[in-house]
């Protein structure tokens, strides 16, 4: 998995009926329950880091199963614990937003003649930005462990190498 990819994903296909597959993986990451958690929903199952092995950077992966035919198509996102997805996805927001405004600003200044210092906080918010992008990065490098562990445990009980994309 690379460190370019923000939330790794795979599609995997077994055979078998939904409510069979879903009750295997329950029980299966209970049995390991010293490492992992688990929050179920019908058709959606997601797999945590036992909350005494967490950390701010900790990652989970969100499981979907589809039954097709006689198959059960289980789709798999790995990504950070929501509350840390929605921070970083904010503070992107919030930096966009006040670059267009500030920018347009600007530059309606400059256009007027008038005094357009207020460019210089571009440049600080994609600095902002850049310090943004690079500590999620160092943060994904800090669950990655986690997420090979998540990973493992997947593939150990499907019995099956699963790739991610």
């Amino acid at each position: 998995m690379s460190s370019f990819k923000i939330r790794p994903r795979f599609k995997h296909v077994t055979p078998g009926k939904k409510e069979e597959v879903e009750k295997k993986l329950v029980e299966g990451v209970q049995q390991k329950a010293e490492t992992f958690v688990t929050n179920y929903l019908p058709g959606h199952l997601y797999i945590k880091i036992h909350p005494n092995e967490q950390h701010f950077w900790s990652p989970q992966l969100h499981l979907t199963f589809e039954q097709d035919e006689d198959q059960v198509v289980i789709r798999g996102l790995y990504g950070p614990n929501p509350t840390v997805w929605a921070i970083f996805f904010f503070g992107y927001v919030t930096l966009g937003l006040l670059s267009l405004f500030l920018g347009m600003w600007g530059l309606t200044q400059l256009s007027l003649g008038m005094d357009a210092s207020i460019l210089w906080t571009l440049p600080v918010f994609a600095v902002i930005g850049l310090i943004l992008y690079f500590s999620a990065q160092a943060g994904q490098k800090l669950g990655a462990q986690q997420l090979f562990d998540i990973h493992h445990l997947y593939e150990y009980l499907m019995g099956q190498h699963v790739k991610v994309i």
